[in-house]
This record gives structure tokens, C-alpha cells and sequence, in this order.
């Protein structure tokens, strides 16, 4: 099952049999409305407090998910989640709700890649027939938690980007109809000493390098193996970055088959800087736009890079530089 020093095959071929996804009003707006199970009017979600708004959010991805595929929370083996609230509260509350076997990750904005392959590796080893992955973000919760409440009204610069507020969910299991999760890349923690927490694009964008390069050199394969190349939310500045570092590193991809959540999921007009981030913004764009292409059949291999920035407000105050990862699945139908 191990490929390489950094990848897994995944022989049994888990399959994507129901996503969940649900955004805000910004997103609501925005370039893959369509491709949202539920959006909602306000950012409050009838709640009392943001942090609540977003644990309605990614409680409702997993009912949405659950209820396509015909499966009470009961029969659930394991779910597998994370997300950027104070001690991943987000999840843990909602695996609470859902009151099932649960496996809480941090890994920032590449939660999603990293619990779709962990669910595969379950389902691969027999230990789980089905799992249930998912991730949450909410603009007005992380601007306050990482940079500036919204209120304040602090004027950004233009490398900083939109939290995306949206929960996305998959339900994996052995069999069944929908996209199957065959290999996935672990990635390694980079740090190029950036600390600037309105550039995380350009933090970001090395790891999602290094990840693609530990795949292809896996794999012995190239951008030709797929039909699109996805990273999770380098945005407009990290994915400028990541393009030239892939050509210094002789791994140029054609523009046309390397794009970018962050930059997928709003449209040019909306004020969104250099573009979308957050743990929601890879999870809603490929749990919902992109997978829905592949079930359209405009696409029969994907590999997603989500990335991720893993540091804190306590390790930024401690002017700590912020360390990086990316995680990439393949995807086919």
C-alpha cells in the first residue's frame, strides 16, 4: 500500500458515495453557488453566536451527507474531523451530536485532504466500513481568532484573503456509486520564516510544491496523469509562487490544468483581496463543485493539494514564523 516514501495506494478503492455542503450569504454570491447543497441568508444562522453558526453549518454538511446516502448517524464507524476554532471546538461539538466514534484533527485549511485520506487508509485496512470526514470555516469567527474582528474594520492588504464561511462532508465507504479516493501524498512541514498572517498564500505555496513534487517522484508520473491539479487556498499571490516554483523545480503545469480553490470559489468583482481561504474552502469546492463535475464526467482524475498554515494566535504574538503543509488525494471516476 506504501508508494514511495511519502504516499499510500489505496487498493479497495473507497468510494465518495454523498458529500454536504453548506455556505454563507458571501458565498451565496459567489462563482459555484450552484454547486452548494444549502446557503444560507446571514452569517448568524439563527444562532446566538458565530462559533455556533459554524457548528450548525458543519452539523448540517453531515446530516446533508448522511441523508443522500439513506444512513442513520447511528451506523456511522468513525468520524473524522477538524477545524480552526480554539481546540477544533467546531468538530467536537459536532461529533457530540452526531455521538459516534470520533477522530479530531488540526492540519489548518488541508483538514479536508488529510481526513479524506485517513478515512481511506480506515476503509483500506478494514479497520471502518464507513467514515464520515469533515471540516468547517466561518469568516467572522477567524478574522477575530487570527487577525482583526470584522467590526474594526481594518484595511487589509493585497495579499490577505476571505475566510470562506462553509462546511463540506463525505461519506466514505467499500462500494457504491461516486468518485473512488485511490492514492493519497502526505506532505512534510515546510517553513520558509514568513510570519505575515495576511500573506498565508505565499506561506503556503512552497508545501503545496513540495507535495507535488513527493507525488509525482512517487509515482513516477507527471501533470499528465490528471486532468486537473488542485491546490487548496494559495490564492492569487501563493499561486503565482507555486507556478514558479514548479517551473524552477522542472515541473511546470499547464495554467489550464493548475488551479486553485481560493480562486474558484468567489467571482472577480467580489472584494475578496487575493482570494478564498479557510478549512471550508477546499472542503465546499471539491466535496461540492469539483466532485460534481466528475459525476457529470467533465473530469475522471483529479488530484487535490490542499494546504494548510499551522500556527496560532499565541505562536504569532510569540513572532514565531509560520510553518506549512499540504496534503494531496486522487480522486477518480
Amino acid at each position: 500500500m506504501r508508494q514511495g516514501c511519502q504516499s499510500w495506494v489505496f487498493s479497495s478503492q473507497p468510494v465518495i458515495v454523498s458529500t454536504g455542503t453548506v455556505g454563507g450569504p458571501f458565498e451565496a454570491r459567489g462563482a459555484l453557488a450552484k454547486d452548494f447543497d444549502l446557503l444560507h441568508e446571514d452569517l448568524w444562522l439563527g444562532q446566538e453566536s458565530y462559533e455556533k453558526a459554524e457548528k450548525k453549518m458543519l452539523e448540517q454538511a453531515c446530516e446533508l451527507a448522511l441523508g443522500k446516502a439513506g444512513m442513520k448517524k447511528e451506523e456511522l464507524h468513525f468520524f473524522i474531523s477538524g477545524d480552526l476554532q480554539n481546540q477544533i471546538i467546531v468538530s467536537g461539538f459536532t461529533a457530540r451530536t452526531l455521538a459516534v466514534p470520533y477522530l479530531g484533527l488540526f492540519a489548518a485549511c488541508s483538514t479536508s485532504m488529510e481526513g479524506l485520506s485517513l478515512g481511506a487508509l480506515l476503509l483500506e485496512s478494514k479497520a471502518a466500513e464507513n467514515v464520515l470526514v469533515g471540516t468547517s470555516s466561518h469568516n467572522a469567527v477567524l478574522e477575530k481568532q487570527f487577525r482583526y474582528p470584522t467590526e474594526y474594520g481594518a484595511q487589509k492588504p493585497s495579499t490577505a484573503q476571505w475566510t470562506v464561511t462553509g462546511a463540506g462532508a463525505a461519506l466514505l465507504k467499500p462500494e457504491g456509486n461516486g468518485p473512488k479516493v485511490t492514492a493519497a501524498t502526505i506532505g512534510r512541514v515546510v517553513d520558509m520564516g514568513l510570519s505575515d498572517p495576511f500573506n498565508l498564500g505565499g506561506a503556503m505555496a512552497a508545501a503545496a510544491v513540495d507535495t507535488i513534487e513527493a507525488h509525482f517522484r512517487d509515482f513516477a508520473i507527471d501533470h499528465s496523469a490528471y486532468d486537473l491539479i488542485v491546490t487548496g487556498d494559495l490564492a492569487k499571490v501563493g499561486h503565482e509562487i507555486a507556478a514558479d516554483l514548479l517551473v524552477k523545480h522542472g515541473l511546470q503545469i499547464p495554467e489550464e490544468k493548475f488551479k486553485d480553490c481560493g480562486l474558484l470559489i468567489y467571482k472577480e468583482e467580489q472584494p475578496v483581496h487575493a482570494g478564498g481561504s479557510g478549512c471550508g474552502c477546499s472542503a465546499v469546492v471539491t466535496f461540492g463543485h469539483l466532485l460534481n463535475r466528475m459525476r457529470k464526467g467533465e473530469l475522471h482524475k483529479i488530484l487535490v493539494v490542499a494546504t494548510g498554515a499551522l500556527f496560532s494566535p499565541l505562536s504569532y504574538q510569540q513572532k514565531e514564523s509560520i510553518p506549512c503543509i499540504a496534503h494531496a488525494v486522487v480522486m477518480e471516476m
